[in-house]
């Protein structure tokens, strides 16, 4: 028999915990799953190091506080009217919810440039989830490079685990960065952030105008030993053992396709659509944080707890959705002033490798009008990571749209096939 709850929350992230206390706090019966083993999240994932901050250790225990139920290590597999098939470690389950919110996070924007697979380049937030994990860094040279606040973010978590890093290359202008330093007055928290973590990588080169053309291997051409970087000063080479690079962050948003939730445009791609009070276009759906739009940390705290209160009937208070509106000018600054130049999107040629599951080229999806076209054709998006990677930096290039998702959301076990036919 399925289970179920008054409130049902798909992730763990800051939304996702926001959202399950909020919804505790009104007496409600509270699940949240996650597919990771921890709770937190990309941005509080759990570091083998070093301690959490206090607020995402306070954050975390009281997102999962008794009596709320926790599921890690729990992915939706696929849906049926307010039911989620799901999978745990073991088993799979049908969990069925009154109310449900999405708060399924955000995942790294990588696009292709030559060089980009040899063994040492890894995304700006992989490789600092990767640092997390125990990652050997101490003593490598490591250039981040791509754009968006992740880069200062991930370049002081390299930092903080070993790494010498050697620059930050952001593809933005000074222009922009300028004018965009001058507004954060109208958002203290993250002017002292910003300013925090320039302390934690004092000394480090801050470049604006700069992307990483090209990755070089050594002599055997087996590993990254250098990086091609072009700058307001002209072409470089760089030699470093590690590349971090990453162009920033795209909402998750297989879950709400899955349901036949509306969206929204977020640049090439695509965010839910609420509300006000986080209501999707889906009675009883609700959406939180990255899910609608990357906006941070803050900006997805307030969302979850008004998805919170909302998915309870509860009023929410006018001053948390001031506070919300503030977070969302925030984050609709950055992505004016981290908006992809020109240069980024032309640095792959055709024999830059697009799909790294299976081999596929740029080169090799010309004459294809749609991307299913060049699925069929080549196997483009066909392999472990089912287009999450390429599709999206398709669509980035503006070479296809993104395409839609079917269900399993991801790969399943048999046996969880096979309860999909059991009684919801």
């Amino acid at each position: 028999m399925a289970e179920r709850y008054d409130v049902l929350v798909a992730g763990a992230g800051p939304a996702g915990l926001a959202a399950a206390q909020a919804a505790a706090a009104q007496g409600a019966r509270v699940a949240v799953l996650d597919a990771q083993p921890r709770a937190g999240g990309q941005v509080w994932r759990h570091d083998i190091r070093h301690a959490p901050s206090s607020r995402a250790a306070r954050s975390i225990r009281a997102g999962l506080e008794r009596p709320i139920a926790w599921m890690p290590g729990t992915s939706v597999v696929a849906a049926e009217g307010d039911a989620l098939l799901v999978q745990t470690p073991n088993a799979a389950q049908w969990l069925r919810y009154r109310s449900l919110v999405i708060a399924t996070g955000a995942r790294e924007l990588l696009l292709p440039f030559p060089g980009w697979t040899l063994p040492g380049a890894v995304g700006a937030g992989g490789a600092q989830a990767l640092a997390k994990q125990g990652w050997p860094l101490a003593g490598k040279r490591v250039v981040v490079a791509g754009s968006g606040p992740l880069l200062l973010a991930a370049g002081a978590t390299l930092r903080k685990h070993g790494a010498i890093v050697l620059a930050i290359c952001e593809q933005a202008e000074a222009a922009a960065l300028r004018g965009f330093a001058a507004g954060l007055w109208r958002w203290p928290g993250k002017l002292l952030q910003a300013a925090q973590l320039r302390l934690q990588l004092a000394g480090v080169p801050y470049r604006a105008g700069t992307v990483v053309r090209r990755a070089l291997p050594g002599p055997n051409g087996d590993a990254l030993r250098a990086v091609e970087i072009e700058s307001p000063r002209g072409p470089e080479k760089l030699a470093c053992d590690r590349l971090a690079v990453g162009y920033g962050l795209l909402p998750n948003m297989e879950l709400a396709h899955l349901l036949g939730c509306a969206t929204r445009s977020h640049g090439a791609h695509a965010a839910v659509q609420v509300d006000a009070r986080q209501r999707t276009s889906l009675d009883r759906v609700y959406a939180a944080g990255e899910a609608c739009g990357i906006g941070g940390v803050d900006c997805a705290r307030l969302e979850g707890s008004i998805a919170g209160l909302a998915a309870t009937d509860t009023e929410v208070p006018v001053n948390l959705l001031r506070q919300r509106d503030h977070a969302r000018a925030f984050a609709a600054s950055v992505q004016r002033t981290f908006d992809l130049r020109p240069p980024v999107r032309a640095l792959a040629d055709a024999d830059t490798l697009v799909c790294r599951c299976e081999d596929v080229t740029l080169g090799m999806l010309a004459g294809h009008a749609d991307f299913r076209g060049a699925k069929l054709a080549t196997r483009c998006g066909m392999g472990a990571c089912q287009g999450r990677i390429c599709g999206a930096a398709l669509a980035e290039l503006g070479r296809f749209p993104q395409a839609g998702c079917r269900p399993p959301l991801f790969p399943a076990r048999l046996s969880t096939l096979a309860h999909s036919e059991s009684n919801a």
